[in-house]
């Protein structure tokens, strides 16, 4: 159980200090980081909950409508609803990099008990290949929220709708295509479907550190 636990807990916080110590101009309040961390974990049940009564009800059989509304839009609709009532209008909430933070935050507090839910049930040997995708997509994937979470707050007037609006779109899309991805290349090539979403993953690496490198060029404005 322990061994489980750790192999659980371990990428997520390994990803949670790498982006948080990414932010070396004003680091956040731990206390914030660790507040936004635990929501994300207690998301975990009632998103859970939704889907399985989902598809108990309405037999989902579409691999489209399973990875982009039963799984993409309504795991990333939750997060970015924490975010934004919990973090966006919050003081310590002032330069853009912070919105990276908070996003990766929540996204990995999902990440990190949703990874310990199914290394008790697949067990522990599929660690390292839960570690390298669905965590690092879900940290990723809050970096991406974040990012544009954080032009909203730091934006005109006129432009913060299309930044909010991105900051819910984007993830929700590049989550729900990464589900779609693995769905359909595990039925057409079974045991290699692993091979299709690589390409995928180095792509969302690509963009999440490329967002990175973007906020914290602009922080110093804010």
């Amino acid at each position: 159980m322990i061994a489980v636990v750790s192999a659980g807990i371990a990428p997520g916080l390994a990803l949670l200090c790498y982006f948080y110590l990414k932010d070396d101009y004003e680091v956040e309040p731990i206390s914030m980081v660790v507040r936004s961390f635990i929501f994300g974990a207690i998301l975990v049940f009632p998103i859970m909950f939704i889907q399985y009564v989902i598809h108990e009800e309405y037999n989902i059989s579409s691999n489209f409508i399973d990875s982009f509304l039963v799984t993409g839009l309504l795991e990333e609709f939750i997060k970015w609803f924490i975010l934004f009532y919990t973090v966006y209008q919050h003081i310590e909430f002032d330069e853009v990099y912070d919105g990276i933070v908070y996003g990766v935050s929540v996204s990995l507090g999902f990440a990190t008990v949703e990874n310990i839910l199914y290394l008790f049930a697949q067990g522990v040997e599929t660690a390292i290949m839960r570690a390298m995708l669905p965590v690092s997509s879900h940290a990723l994937l809050g970096v991406v929220m974040g990012y544009y979470l954080g032009k909203a707050r730091f934006s005109e007037e006129t432009s913060k709708n299309k930044w909010l609006i991105l900051s819910l779109l984007t993830p929700f899309m590049l989550h729900g295509l990464y589900d779609y991805i693995i769905l359909i290349a595990q039925q057409l090539v079974q045991e290699k479907w692993i091979l299709f979403i690589i390409p995928f993953m180095i792509f969302l690496w690509w963009l999440g550190l490329r967002k990175v490198k973007k906020a914290r060029a602009i922080k110093h404005i804010y």
